[in-house]
């Protein structure tokens, strides 16, 4: 038998893709969002960041371990919360962009080369994909290599909305910083993928979804 990768089923894998991201991202912004709208910008920025804590401090206390994904999300608010509230200045205030992005290559770089990247432990934990039970190391070697990618992505917005921030009126910056960050999130996601399908290839590995 070939050795295989697994996902679970359609139905299962979407529960837990959108828990994932609803944990991570979808209740801090609504918290934000709510806290925002009844006591204002920094109301909400503190609602926001407390939503990601205590949803780190329940996972850590029910399962032992915090969500990758979870974890990633508390440490961005924690610095941007933290620059939004000492801003006096326009340009602090706009330097969280860059700043958010440099913490995220940092985030990736630091795991890139050990024994679990962090591309790794997010396609375990977003999607619940299952490696094959015997260590591969050329599958190995790919996420290794698409945690770099990723690494370098985030330094390259990083380098960028710090140009922008330097160079273009506010109104502008933000346009532009959300046009770049969506063009170079895309563009990493369609490296990725390409690249996971050629390693599957080159060493005879299927996908396919777990029995039911």
């Amino acid at each position: 038998m070939p050795e295989h990768l697994e996902l679970p089923r359609p139905l299962r894998l979407l529960r837990t893709t959108v828990w994932s991201l609803l944990e991570s991202a979808g209740l801090p912004v609504a918290a934000i969002a709510v806290a925002g709208w009844l006591g204002g910008r920094n109301a909400g920025l503190i609602a926001g960041l407390a939503a990601a804590w205590l949803l780190a401090a329940g996972r850590k206390i029910a399962t032992g371990n915090v969500p990758s994904l979870l974890t990633i999300s508390a440490v961005v608010l924690t610095l941007q919360t933290a620059m939004v509230l000492a801003t006096g200045q326009i340009w602090l205030y706009l330097l969280q962009f860059p700043a958010a992005n440099l913490v995220m290559c940092v985030l990736f770089a630091r795991t890139a080369r050990g024994p679990s990247p962090l591309v790794a432990r997010l396609a375990a934990e977003v999607v619940a994909l299952r490696q094959p039970a015997t260590h591969h190391p050329g599958l190995h070697r790919f996420f290794q290599g698409a945690t770099w990618l990723w690494a370098g992505i985030f330094l390259l917005l990083t380098a960028g909305l710090a140009v922008l921030m330097v160079t273009e009126p506010t109104g502008l910056f933000v346009a532009l910083s959300t046009a770049l960050t969506i063009a170079l999130t895309v563009a990493g996601i369609g490296v990725s993928a390409l690249w996971f399908r050629s390693v599957l290839r080159r060493f005879g590995l299927a996908l396919r979804f777990a029995p039911t």
